[in-house]
């Protein structure tokens, strides 16, 4: 059986990624793979969480569904917003968009 302390430490890299590459991508789909990324490791700490602390129910299943169906909401949204900026800006790249300047 594999420790708990191995689904979070795996967590805690996934969620470093993710804000490693918030911080320093220049690319809004880059952005928003890193955005999934810190959501994958909420879901991994929600499951491992469930698993051992011995919820019979699954609440923490049941809560990562959840993130999971707000995640794919917030991808349809944001690819939505880079496609709308695309066709106006004629970039994707976020230190080059001023959005008041259009």
């Amino acid at each position: 059986m594999i420790p708990q302390s191995h689904f979070l430490i795996l967590s805690a890299l996934l969620f470093s990624i993710g804000v490693f590459g918030i911080l320093t991508r220049k690319n809004a789909i880059g952005i928003l793979m890193s955005i999934e990324l810190i959501l994958n490791a909420a879901n991994i700490n929600l499951i491992t969480f469930g698993k051992f602390l011995g919820s019979p129910d699954g609440l923490g299943q049941i809560f990562a569904l959840f993130v999971i169906a707000i995640a794919a909401a917030s991808a349809v949204v944001g690819l939505g917003l880079v496609i709308s900026i695309y066709r106006n800006a004629k970039t994707i790249l976020v230190n080059k968009l001023n959005l008041m300047k259009w």
